[in-house]
């Protein structure tokens, strides 16, 4: 396993990553015909246009294979996933702890859709707290809505 600094040639494979565990995370979570609707490639173009301007986005390589990605930036872990046949490997702990270690500041948060426990449960194994803050975003033109919750930590 290797994790390196996403370069603009990783996009796509991040929009793989990103759609795939949507799609098995989020089940019965988020409207099913959202999920199903998912393309990598308008998510590939946003991942690359954040790289190029700077982004900070992680990759995790396994045997070659693009298996997962982290972006964040300063106080905070925007996004970390694994294409599902990934999970439960180490992959995104060793993932997250590279996440941490970079992170400048003291502490950082993090936003967890409300109703993902295993998530919620694999941040709080990584020392984050959920300080009961909430937000409700909305997407796909205001036709799904998220419930999430903030969770915060102590940086080394």
């Amino acid at each position: 396993m290797t994790i390196r600094d996403a370069t603009v040639a990783d996009a796509q494979a991040i929009g793989e990553v990103h759609v795939a565990s949507w799609q098995a995370a989020y089940e019965g979570l988020i409207p099913a015909d959202f999920l199903a609707g998912l393309s990598a490639e308008p998510r590939a173009a946003a991942w690359a246009r954040q790289i190029r301007d700077g982004g900070r986005v992680l990759v995790a390589e396994d045997d070659g294979v693009v298996a997962g990605f982290a972006a964040f930036g300063p106080g905070q872990l925007y996004a970390l996933y694994l294409l599902p046949e990934f999970w439960g490997r180490g992959l995104g702990r060793a993932l997250h702890d590279r996440v941490v270690e970079e992170l400048p500041g003291d502490s950082a948060i993090l936003w967890v859709l409300s109703t993902n426990e295993r998530a919620k449960a694999f941040y709080v194994r990584q020392g984050w707290v959920d300080d009961g803050a909430t937000q409700t975003e909305t997407i796909d033109e205001g036709r799904v809505t998220l419930e999430e919750r903030r969770f915060r930590r102590s940086l080394p």
